[in-house]
């Protein structure tokens, strides 16, 4: 007697079953139109769609409890808080340097606690040492990625000259409220949570795409394909050594240079 074969699926059966799998990438696209309406001055429609996205992502995290995907929507919340911060505090009567402060500090907070409702340690995150030598050749790194951007963007400077009794305190901002700020929750949180998810490499190229997204206000096509590629670098660097040592200061030196030095030397 012959044992019963199992009944095939349908193929609608087995589309729906799929789509955990792509939930994450739908977010993305939806991230990626929030920020084209932004970029275009639809300011309310970009607006409302990233807070839309906000609520969908924590009911997403608070469905997926107990599950391999709910550090990673919960780590994403992060991605649309980081306009609603931008575009909603009244930053008009502050000088732009401290706009970067002024959001960091409520996006600092969010991280933190988004990091210990996952039950990430400082290790998971990357706030470690790594190898000394390496570290460094990724901190100078910063320097030519800085001109390069510089190149593609063009900015105007965020401080007039390069006398540093004025620069030291704009480096100091851009260093800590965009070098690592940035990378706590991209090469940190994001990646960390995408690897829990669907493993290394899933997350390296999904940290990178959503890092990349969210530079599409600059306007500038050419910038978000290298935003993806610096991403794609610096989150293999944190892959091999779990420290966001030096990609931390990579990012400062790009900004740096970026923004107040480059604009006033070319």
């Amino acid at each position: 007697m012959s044992s019963p074969q199992p009944m095939p699926q349908a193929p609608f059966k087995i589309f729906l079953a799929r789509q955990g799998e792509y939930l994450p990438w739908y977010y993305g696209v939806l991230l990626t139109a929030a920020e084209i309406l932004t970029a275009l001055m639809y300011i309310p429609a970009g607006l409302a769609l990233h807070f839309s996205i906000l609520i969908l992502l924590i009911l997403q995290a608070a469905l997926e409890a107990g599950k391999p995907r709910h550090a990673l929507y919960q780590a994403l919340t992060l991605a649309p808080l980081t306009r609603i911060m931008s575009l909603t505090l009244p930053l008009g009567s502050f000088p732009l340097m401290w706009w970067y402060a002024i959001t960091s500090l409520p996006l600092l907070a969010a991280a933190g606690a988004a990091a210990a409702i996952c039950g990430f340690k400082a290790a998971d995150l990357g706030l470690v040492r790594g190898r000394p030598g390496l570290q460094v050749l990724v901190a100078l790194s910063g320097l030519p990625l800085g001109l390069l951007e510089y190149l593609i963007l063009k900015p105007q400077p965020l401080a007039a000259g390069l006398d540093w009794r004025h620069l030291w305190l704009a480096a100091l901002i851009l260093l800590i409220c965009t070098g690592f700020m940035e990378e706590l929750v991209f090469r940190g949180l994001i990646m960390r949570a995408a690897t829990i998810a669907a493993g290394p490499r899933f997350a390296l190229y999904y940290m990178s795409f959503i890092f990349a997204v969210l530079h599409i206000t600059h306007r500038s096509v050419l910038d978000v394909f290298f935003v993806f590629a610096v991403a794609l670098f610096f989150g293999w660097v944190v892959q091999k050594d779990r420290s966001i040592l030096g990609v931390t200061l990579a990012h400062g030196l790009t900004n740096i240079t970026l923004y107040l030095i480059w604009p006033n030397l070319l």
